[in-house]
């Protein structure tokens, strides 16, 4: 069977490219006769794959010398507790932006450790947009203040960098991340689980000014201070080894393809295509303020709900799978990470396009 488009938000499809390289070295890497899964973490062949690429991800995000960049695991879900557990720094108090699920997630978590600030929300709207930033009640001596900047079940995004003066900002950038250029030195930390933009899931990157690092929380637990991976260059206990390895193909593949510019441009392109498509058809809806829109998670629904069943088999009979919408939230989503082609786009607008004429 050939390969499909999959549009899932997570884990999602990784570039042909790497996988075809990952697959001629699989066995052999690089003449040292092992899989880089079998190889020790602490071994001169693996470090040097760890080394590179760092370098890679730094040179491609411009990440100032005055960060780290921490290898992790546990997902974005312990960055969640991790955040506080490392920035409250004797302070009580942290504010939040809650524009859909993964906000709300992150704010329950940070409820264990401090007094929740919500500056923003967008819930009284359903999350179908971000409010403006005139309208937040930000707390000046707040430990940091903390927003996901896309929510993939909403498919709502932040398209500039909030203001906060002084205090830390704080950014899950899970579904965003090498998907355009950002400007690391406005953020005090930037976490990203891999599953979407990096690689296989298993690997969380955490890129942390330096001097946010110590003086956490008593009770935190050795694993969860940064000062801990940072003094260990990530290798404090075996870290996620194959998904690092792949997660710098990736960051190989991004800068052959021209660096994080050229990654915007196509991004919004395949972004652009599907909205337009969405928007020039009386059977499908968004319902996001259109100055919100992700490019990366696009939900969608069908005029007739009950034909979503169907749209769904015979998509997938086309080779376009994953596209159901999250459970909360209803409809259709397509998730068009950088993995994405507009290859995919064309033949999911394509087959849109169909089933309408068949089925209005």
């Amino acid at each position: 069977m050939s390969r499909v488009f999959n549009f899932s938000a997570g884990p999602a499809m990784l570039p042909e490219e790497v996988m075809k390289k990952a697959a001629l070295e699989m066995t052999d890497w690089n003449g040292s006769g092992m899989s880089v899964m079998e190889m020790s973490h602490r071994s001169k062949e693996y470090i040097s794959i760890a080394e590179k690429s760092e370098k890679d991800l730094r040179e491609m995000m411009s990440i100032p010398d005055t960060y780290k960049i921490l290898f992790l695991q546990g997902g974005a879900s312990s960055q969640f507790a991790m955040v506080p557990m490392n920035l409250l720094r004797g302070k009580d108090t942290a504010d939040y932006i809650n524009t859909g699920a993964w906000s709300k997630k992150a704010i329950a978590e940070a409820r264990l450790f401090c007094k929740v600030n919500i500056a923003a929300s967008s819930e009284a709207s359903k999350f179908t947009t971000i409010p403006p930033r005139s309208e937040w009640s930000l707390n000046p001596e707040a430990a940091y203040v903390h927003y996901t900047p896309n929510e993939t079940i909403g498919g709502v995004e932040f398209h500039t960098i909030p203001e906060v003066g002084n205090v830390p900002l704080v950014a899950d950038m899970s579904s965003t991340i090498l998907s355009r250029p950002v400007d690391v030195s406005k953020y005090g930390v930037i976490y990203a689980g891999a599953q979407k933009n990096i690689g296989p899931a298993g690997l969380t990157i955490v890129i942390v000014r330096e001097n946010l690092i110590g003086k956490v929380i008593s009770g935190t637990p050795t694993m969860f201070s940064y000062e801990t991976h940072s003094k260990a260059d990530s290798m404090y206990n075996t870290p996620p080894t194959y998904s690092w390895y792949i997660a710098g193909l990736v960051f190989e593949w991004i800068k052959n393809k021209g660096g994080l510019k050229v990654m915007a441009e196509i991004n919004k392109r395949k972004a652009g295509k599907l909205y337009d498509a969405i928007d020039n058809s009386n059977f499908y809806s968004n319902p996001v303020d259109p100055y919100y829109r992700s490019w990366m998670n696009i939900p969608f629904t069908l005029a007739k709900p009950e034909l979503d069943s169907k749209f769904l088999e015979e998509a997938k009979a086309a080779g376009l799978v994953t596209l159901k919408g999250h459970r909360s939230v209803g409809g259709m989503r397509a998730s068009i990470y950088n993995a994405m082609p507009e290859a995919g786009i064309d033949a999911l607008i394509a087959f849109m396009k169909d089933f309408e004429k068949k089925n209005a």
